[in-house]
């Protein structure tokens, strides 16, 4: 059975007779059925009856489902009530605005509204540079999504993606202060989207674009990045992309490898796998093979769009054709952006000796992380109940905080590359090992770094006012 995930944690209250041995009843039903007991907590205690909070994490739904038939089968236990903890934090939302002045007096009142507020805006009339002064702008990122390609939940529309762009602008918030909001468009024509970001963009510092499809992604990124004077961020792309550079980097101290030396596979070349294959050769890659559904991308083979064909002419020197399986026998390492259970334990062992995987795909990930440590030095997923977790949160609020201390507007190589290294120095060398190659999400190292890294970058030394 997989690993139990706080992701699915459930509360029961259960209703049951006061005896000697009742909560261990209740312990060791959930144990029973393979749940993780949190917290048992007696809420209510009476001369019959007692209450009490089961708290438990579960796989999935279904297996929360069997934990609570193995709590309400004990004899005399009554199930009163199931809350799922995930949905009880979504409820009402997961952001809020706060004003940064006081408004407790007339005096106040004139000052931030009218008739002082007038004074303000006609500085910004005479001088539009001054609202990232005189306003929220500077600090202010827009999380743009048309709900397309939602967590590798496909396309389920700007309502269902609403609570992951909450939950990354409270990440925002959270690592780097910035205050960003989500943008759910019900739309998705590119030219809707380009033309809705641009009349909105006077109000914000930055965009990051967030689960939208490939290859629509690649032609709104471009077009924005023309238009608008503030950086546009895919963080499917660019996120991804630094944080698995900055974890190679570090395996590869692991392994005693060189870049420049090994031949990469990476399973799907869509935003994600696209912008890997892009960031690892200009980091000095050499040998990459990307795989899509048919198998190997080589010079030749239709590919179906220009970022496809651009993978086709620049990757796969040696012209390797064949399936996933085929073309991973003997690599150094890979990297997963694609499908679950794509892969076997099998298929590793015929990797080359000390290989990286990088199964990346949520919340499955393309080989099973046991069976895949049986067979390579180091295992990373983009799951948190696993060691080494690829999380982009280690990238973007950093990042975007670089750039708007900035003032920068353009996103190059030398931005992404930087973070990338600061992400991965944040390791101390001897903290390296097989199961511990990126720093915890956590650490408050790692958001000051990627920024002041972004901000040396830019040319920017220090923040701009």
């Amino acid at each position: 059975m997989a690993s139990t995930s706080p992701g699915y944690s459930v509360t029961l209250r259960v209703e049951m007779p006061p005896s000697v041995g009742a909560t261990s009843q209740l312990t060791a039903a959930v144990a029973s059925a393979g749940g993780s007991l949190t917290a048992l907590d007696v809420v209510e205690s009476h001369p019959r009856r007692i209450l009490v909070d089961v708290t438990c994490d579960a796989v999935d739904v279904e297996h929360s489902d069997r934990i609570t038939q193995a709590v309400g089968d004990i004899p005399g236990v009554d199930v009163r009530k199931v809350s799922d903890r995930t949905f009880l934090i979504h409820l009402g939302g997961k952001l809020e605005v706060n004003p940064t002045v006081s408004l407790k007096n007339r005096d106040d009142l004139s000052r931030a509204y009218t008739p002082g507020v007038a004074r303000v805006c006609l500085a910004i009339a005479a001088n539009k540079a001054d609202a990232r002064r005189l306003t929220i702008k500077r600090n202010t990122v827009a999380i743009v999504t048309d709900g397309s390609a939602v967590l590798g939940l496909g396309n389920i529309g700007p309502e269902a993606a609403m609570p992951v762009m909450e939950g990354k602008a409270a990440l925002f918030k959270r690592f780097a202060g910035v205050d960003a909001w989500p943008v759910c468009l019900d739309t998705q024509d590119v030219d809707e989207i380009v033309r809705t970001v641009q009349i909105i963009a006077p109000t914000y510092g930055g965009i990051n674009l967030e689960d939208i499809s490939a290859p629509r992604c690649f032609e709104v990124e471009a077009r924005l990045r023309e238009l608008l004077d503030i950086p546009v961020f895919h963080d499917d792309q660019h996120g991804t992309a630094v944080v698995v550079l900055a974890a190679l980097t570090n395996a590869l101290r692991v392994v005693d490898k060189k870049l420049e030396d090994l031949r990469i596979v990476v399973s799907g070349v869509g935003a994600a796998g696209h912008a890997i294959i892009r960031l690892l050769m200009a980091q000095g890659a050499t040998d990459i093979v990307g795989c899509d559904r048919k198998g190997a991308v080589y010079a030749g083979r239709a590919t179906g769009d220009e970022f496809r064909k651009w993978i086709a002419d620049h990757t796969n020197p040696q012209g390797l054709t064949g399936s996933l399986q085929e073309v991973l026998v003997g690599a150094d390492v890979f990297i997963g952006v694609s499908a679950p259970n794509l892969l076997t334990g099998d298929d590793i062992a015929r990797m080359a000796p000390r290989a990286c995987v990088f199964a990346l795909a949520n919340p499955d990930p393309e080989v099973d992380p046991l069976q895949a440590g049986l067979h390579a030095a180091i295992v990373a997923t983009g799951r948190s109940d696993f060691p080494n977790q690829i999380n982009n949160v280690l990238a973007f609020p950093g990042f975007f905080r670089g750039m708007l201390d900035a003032g920068a507007h353009e996103i190059t190589e030398a931005t992404l590359l930087a973070a990338a290294k600061a992400i991965a120095d944040a390791v101390a060398p001897d903290e390296l090992n097989e199961s511990y190659i990126v720093p915890s999400v956590f650490d408050p190292k790692v958001a000051p770094a990627v920024a002041a890294a972004v901000r040396e970058a830019t040319g920017m030394g220090s923040p701009r006012k």
